[in-house]
């Protein structure tokens, strides 16, 4: 017997999978997980399989309440909830050019974009796509020892796509700093901060809320709470008794490296670095992991990361001890709380979203309270800044974030809504 080289072997397994094990948002559900075998093998006469060589593709589908004939909503890219994927591991990857080209291959026939870094001190990855492809990547790599275990997050987009296309490359850091990171100790947990389970750091964050902060406890021993993320993102949400970062970019983070003459912008100078315990956090975590290593370097002993970041967190905890919304780097720029919630991916279409305090935030210009807590680029092409801006000085400004860039020969329309600026040519050309 001779099966033909284009033959496929269909295989479905149906399995119990617990949330708290996958960090998925389908709850309580069953996954069925179908593999398309693709088989080029040949029989002997006695029907002895002589050789066998397979190409799997994962697709996904869930049980819920747009059922098919089989009782699975068989997803597909027509109609199909489109999510967020992120996920970040710190391990030794020996020839990186090599995974890139196994990630390129499983890839090239899914509908994904975003942006997944490969270095050899691991990876790095954030990108959107349907339901089904989007965690098929994340099967796939999990199939890998290295990646077994992989905390991943999720969230919805509702638009569609995110990201504008797919950048999958060896990069030289995983995250920019100021001088690379390929030197710092990542591949030694102890070197980086312990992590905290969301639980844990609630705990403690509520140990602060009837101190000052850094203030000594009765054990002599002292807490900072500490914001790894810029400026702009604490503007539109943080952990209660958090100071705003006096940086707009990760790459010129300098908690603790400062001079004593900086103290005033420096949480960190003239700490006793052997009595004070830092807690660390930002979106997902990967920024902590870095910047501890520099502080562990610097002779900082009690070190405390939010596993997982804030968005694990919004997941395991809702919002207690965080106020505002989540500022994510991708075309939704903002996230409520909700977003990360038990089967968001699903409610967002149906429910209404939970009221968000906006109380504390401000408008850039004029300083009168926002009522959306989600930032805009200027209009002014060459300038292009991201800030917060209420409806009044949006018209009054064109769009722009200051008088002098209303002017600006690059000026672009005034947009109105959660529409993101397209490349100059369209304005350009029009």
């Amino acid at each position: 017997m001779r099966v033909s080289p284009a033959a496929t072997l269909s295989l479905s397994l149906t399995i119990p999978v617990p949330l708290a094990s996958t960090k998925t948002h389908f709850s309580g559900e069953y996954f069925r997980f179908k593999r398309d075998v693709s088989i080029d093998q040949s029989f002997s006469r006695l029907g002895r399989l002589v050789s066998e060589k397979l190409s799997r593709r994962w697709t996904f589908s869930c049980k819920c309440r747009n059922r098919g004939r089989n009782g699975y909503a068989k997803f597909d890219d027509e109609g199909e909830d489109f999510i967020v994927v992120n996920f970040y591991r710190f391990v030794s990857i020996g020839d990186p050019e090599a995974e890139i080209e196994k990630h390129l291959s499983f890839l090239q026939d899914l509908n994904i974009r975003g942006r997944i870094y490969l270095n050899e001190q691991g990876i790095n990855a954030q990108y959107s796509g349907p339901s089904k492809d989007a965690l098929a990547y994340v099967e796939w790599l999990k199939e890998d020892v290295r990646f077994s275990g992989l905390l991943v997050q999720m969230s919805p987009a509702i638009n569609g796509h995110a990201f504008p296309k797919l950048k999958l490359q060896n990069k030289p850091s995983l995250v920019q700093y100021e001088g690379g990171i390929s030197h710092l100790p990542l591949l030694d947990p102890p070197m980086r901060a312990k992590p905290l389970e969301p639980s844990e750091w609630k705990r403690k964050l509520k140990d602060l809320t009837d101190d000052d902060e850094a203030a000594p406890s009765s054990s002599g021993r002292s807490c900072i709470l500490l914001d790894v993320r810029n400026g702009y993102e604490w503007d539109v949400g943080h952990f209660r008794g958090a100071r705003r970062p006096e940086v707009d970019c990760f790459r010129n983070t300098s908690f603790g490296l400062s001079d004593e003459k900086e103290a005033v912008s420096d949480p960190l100078i003239n700490v006793d670095k052997e009595k004070t315990d830092i807690l660390m956090y930002c979106t997902g975590g990967i920024r902590c992991d870095v910047y501890s290593t520099v502080l562990r370097q610097r002779g900082f002993k009690n070190l405390y990361t939010l596993k997982g970041g804030v968005s694990h967190y919004l997941e395991e905890e809702d919002t207690s001890e965080w106020v505002g919304n989540l500022f994510v780097f991708d075309s939704r720029l903002s996230l409520p709380p909700a977003a990360y919630s038990n089967n968001a991916v699903d409610e967002t279409r149906r429910t209404p979203p939970t009221p968000v305090d906006t109380s504390f935030a401000t408008c850039y210009i004029c300083d009168s309270q926002v009522q959306e807590l989600r930032h805009r680029n200027c209009a002014n092409l060459d300038c292009n800044r991201l800030f917060l801006c209420c409806a009044e000085c949006v018209v009054d400004l064109k769009g722009c974030c200051c008088s002098n860039c209303i002017t600006a020969p690059r000026l672009r329309p005034l947009l109105h809504g959660v529409k993101r600026y397209e490349k100059w040519h369209v304005y350009r050309d029009s």
